[in-house]
């Protein structure tokens, strides 16, 4: 324990992250500013190469600041033989849900599998991926002890759940508190040297399973509450009110109420994935998580609800769906950002293709549809100009990028549908609330 924390202190450790994405770059690029040296393992030989090449794979980080992370030591490799090289191993890889909306824990376990070779005495493992309490104990564990180590003596195991947020310019992973929890209390302190070495303030729990559910309890806070916010925007709607101006006027309540907005859906890594980590784990537990579910099924609902609204907007000029040319503004999960996860975008583009419009997209963030798993359109970026706009039957907004000309879209598009309250202080005829 003392080799370790004095590693940390003094400088030497060498911290390996196991997942170069948009959790793992950002944690490297922290950590190495403190002067600790990093190196980063990928299965994608291209992400490796970008990154040594001091490219950035994301649009919320700059070229200047990967080419800084390479200044200060950094390096990205495919070859998990260097694992042995680290006394820091930090896990940050993805934890999606299968086709049966149940935890897919494998890619934390190809990663395991990777680094059980290269295991050694005087090390530290941290998951920091979202997932179900006892994914520590019972899945990383066994492969430490596999690996002939005494956990809490040579070999220290913690879970520390990340949080970051793309594109959010007054948090950063520095100044977002860190929760941490160790198997042992051994596990804890090492945790807490490493993490207070480059967070500004660490935030310790009972156990590793604890931190597994405090990440879940935040990312369920903000699932029920845009589930909430969802269904109240469907409710104003039908009575003629602008559940926008309800939530602004609410929000002057100064305890009490935490405001949320509604849009076409939730999007992102987190929210519509992990509040099913736990409902699955509840039910070992004889447990059903219906109010969980429920905001989940209505967040859900969302994207068809904005297409239903499109539908009703078109027949009111005589334009059916069907071969409708109809243009998303936006397809990233969230504003100023090139991240698709889980984007409610992309399900409503599938549901007007597959209702037969002719589907197309804007967003400066995203030149090319990605190649995505469960998602598949051959689509460029089209131009936001007065003439793309005007060819179209239907604009939907529903990604509010800050650098869209959003009078340009109104003076010249036929039908605006609003997913996001943007012209909600200085509504046109052409304008849809949905």
């Amino acid at each position: 324990m003392t080799e370790f924390t004095d590693r940390v202190s003094d400088g030497s450790a060498v911290v390996g992250i196991l997942g170069l994405g948009y959790v793992g770059v950002p944690l490297a690029l922290r950590i190495v500013e403190t002067g600790l040296k990093v190196i980063g393992f990928d299965v994608l030989e291209e992400r490796a190469r970008q990154l040594n090449a001091g490219e950035s794979p994301f649009k919320h980080i700059a070229n200047q600041q990967i080419s800084s992370m390479i200044e200060g030591g950094f390096e990205a490799t495919t070859d998990f033989a260097r694992a042995g090289d680290c006394d820091a191993l930090i896990i940050c890889v993805p934890t999606p849900l299968n086709e049966t909306r149940e935890p897919d824990l494998s890619f934390v376990l190809s990663t395991m599998d990777s680094l059980k070779p290269y295991l050694r005495a005087g090390q530290m493992l941290t998951l920091e991926s979202t997932t179900w309490p006892g994914t520590t104990a019972e899945k990383l564990l066994p492969y430490v002890e596999g690996a002939g180590l005494d956990v809490g003596t040579d070999f220290y195991l913690v879970y520390s759940p990340e949080r970051e947020d793309p594109g959010n310019a007054n948090y950063t992973t520095r100044t977002i508190p860190k929760i941490v929890g160790g198997h042992t209390s051994a596990c804890l302190r090492a945790g807490e040297a490493l993490y207070s070495k480059f967070i500004d303030r660490v935030v310790s729990v009972s156990s590793t399973q604890a931190a597994e559910l405090v990440k879940l309890l935040e990312n369920i806070h903000r699932s029920v509450n845009i589930g909430l916010v969802n269904e109240m925007k469907v409710v104003a709607d039908a009575m003629g009110l602008d559940i926008f101006e309800v939530i602004d006027a609410a929000a002057t309540k100064p305890f009490g109420f935490t405001p949320y907005y509604p849009g076409p859906g939730i999007g992102g890594h987190c929210i519509p994935i992990d509040p099913f980590y736990l409902t699955w784990k509840a039910r070992e537990y004889g447990l059903h998580t219906r109010f969980i579910e429920l905001a989940g099924e209505i967040n859900n609902k969302m994207p068809q609800y904005v297409v239903d609204k499109t539908i009703r907007a078109l027949n009111q000029t005589g334009k059916s769906l069907k071969d409708a040319r109809v243009l998303a503004l936006g397809i990233a999960y969230k504003r100023d950002v090139d991240d698709m996860r889980e984007s409610p975008s992309v399900f409503v583009m599938e549901i007007l293709r597959d209702w037969g419009a002719q589907v197309s997209y804007c967003d400066p963030n995203v030149p090319v549809f990605p190649v995505m798993r469960e998602h598949k359109f051959d689509l460029k970026s089209e131009p936001l100009t007065s003439d793309v706009l005007a060819s179209q039957d239907a604009v939907i907004l529903l990604t509010d990028h800050t650098d869209f000309d959003y009078d340009l879209i109104a003076e010249h598009s036929k039908i605006v549908i609003d997913t996001r309250g943007k012209y909600r202080d200085a509504p046109t005829a052409n304008v849809v609330r949905a």
